[in-house]
């Protein structure tokens, strides 16, 4: 048999310019995904870093926020760890609208409201910027003027003037427990592509396994494979993946295998049909007469020849699974709080759509809705780049 040229097949994909803008949206929101906490502006384990004062302030808002040295010590990650799970802040954030030093003393008032004031609170510099005084007590002379020379007030003012009095502005705004939405979002992305990427392989496994050898091996096999597969198929997706959540729990793997073994079938019928309308053919006829076993043939001379219908079925399972990753989030059997998913944040906010803070869900709608269609245009440019029939899939 012979296979079609992979030059020409990436041809007529780069022709289709909206699946091209789709696959380059797509490698976008990977990168972004992947380097995660290291681009977020809260880098924080999971961007949780609330500050309620600043709940639902609209995007482009800016504060002044006092950095406030957290007692004990806070591990500190590589980059690499940082990049996978945060980094846990050494500072305490406060919103502040005015400060001033008295010797060693700074006077804040704490932002409350845009139409209210506080009144000043004072902190001790030494005790908020973690550097000793000069009542360190140090055990000798040289070491004493060591520390009076960087524990000094002045120097101690000036720090903190600069590395702990900044200017921080949520570009996306902030959420109803003043946690940065530019941040969640960001993580959120890497919540949906992981979902669909393992649930993709899992489903791509398990079908290619059970769509390979009913439609291989025929007679018993094939009518109780076919059976299990049809009664699968009755089911709803998002019913199905509600009742394995329920026996396997809450929580993000679970979500992997849920949303994996409820979208196998699709990928066991296409398999079934086509090696059945491979197993006859000639060259597969002179591979049995060659003596090769059932698994080289299906592995190395079945498989190869299918492998445009199953890219093209994983593509549009990739965005069948952040949809029912967002409708599992969005029902409660997602991944737990405070990890931030896009189900989850519209579900918070969905009620803000009637007021003025309408943007609080229709940021992760938005989300969601261009991710879904960008991997529903690569699969109709992969479709068109493979000449493959469109499938029946389910609603």
């Amino acid at each position: 048999m012979t296979k079609a040229n992979p030059s020409s097949n990436q041809k007529i994909f780069f022709q289709n310019k909206l699946a091209v803008a789709g696959m380059l949206l797509i490698l976008f929101t990977s990168l972004v995904a992947v380097l995660g906490y290291l681009i977020t502006p809260d880098g924080t384990p999971q961007a949780n870093d609330m500050l309620v004062q600043l709940g639902l302030k609209k995007p482009g808002a800016s504060f002044t926020i006092l950095r406030i040295k957290k007692q004990g010590q806070t591990d500190t990650v590589n980059v690499i760890g940082k990049m996978l799970f945060g980094q846990p802040s050494p500072w305490r954030n406060v919103p502040i609208t005015h400060y001033r030093f008295n010797k060693d003393s700074i006077y804040i008032r704490e932002y409350i409201g845009d139409e209210d004031v506080a009144a000043e609170t004072a902190y001790n510099i030494y005790k908020i910027s973690g550097k000793r005084s000069i009542a360190a007590n140090p055990s000798t002379q040289d070491t004493k003027k060591e520390v009076v020379k960087e524990a000094s007030p002045l120097a101690v003012q000036k720090k903190i003037t600069d590395q702990q009095i900044i200017k921080k502005t949520f570009w996306l705004g902030t959420d109803i427990y003043g946690r940065d939405m530019l941040s969640r979002l960001i993580i959120g992305a890497r919540i949906s592509l992981a979902v669909g990427f393992v649930s993709v392989l899992i489903s791509l496994i398990v079908g290619v396994a059970v769509g390979s050898a009913a439609g291989y091996f025929g007679g018993k096999t094939d009518e109780f494979l076919s059976w299990l597969m049809n009664v699968l198929w009755a089911l709803p997706a998002l019913l199905l993946v509600i009742a394995i959540s329920f026996a396997l729990g809450k929580g993000l793997w679970q979500i992997f295998v849920a949303v994996g073994l409820s979208m196998w079938v699709e990928v066991g019928r296409l398999v079934r049909g086509q090696v059945i309308a491979l197993k006859q053919v000639e060259f597969i006829e002179a591979a049995r007469a060659l003596g090769f076993g059932h698994y080289r043939i299906v592995r190395h001379h079945i498989l190869p020849n299918i492998t445009g219908p199953i890219l093209v079925l994983a593509a549009s399972n990739f965005a069948s699974a952040i949809l029912l990753e967002a409708g599992l989030s969005f029902l409660g059997y997602g991944a737990q709080p405070p990890t931030p998913t896009w189900g989850a944040m519209i579900k918070e906010h969905y009620g803000y759509i009637v007021i003025d803070s309408a943007y609080l869900a229709i940021l992760p709608g938005l989300a969601i809705m261009l991710i879904v269609y960008a991997f529903n245009v690569v699969t109709i440019g992969l479709r068109d780049a493979f000449d493959v029939k469109s499938q029946n899939t389910r609603v």
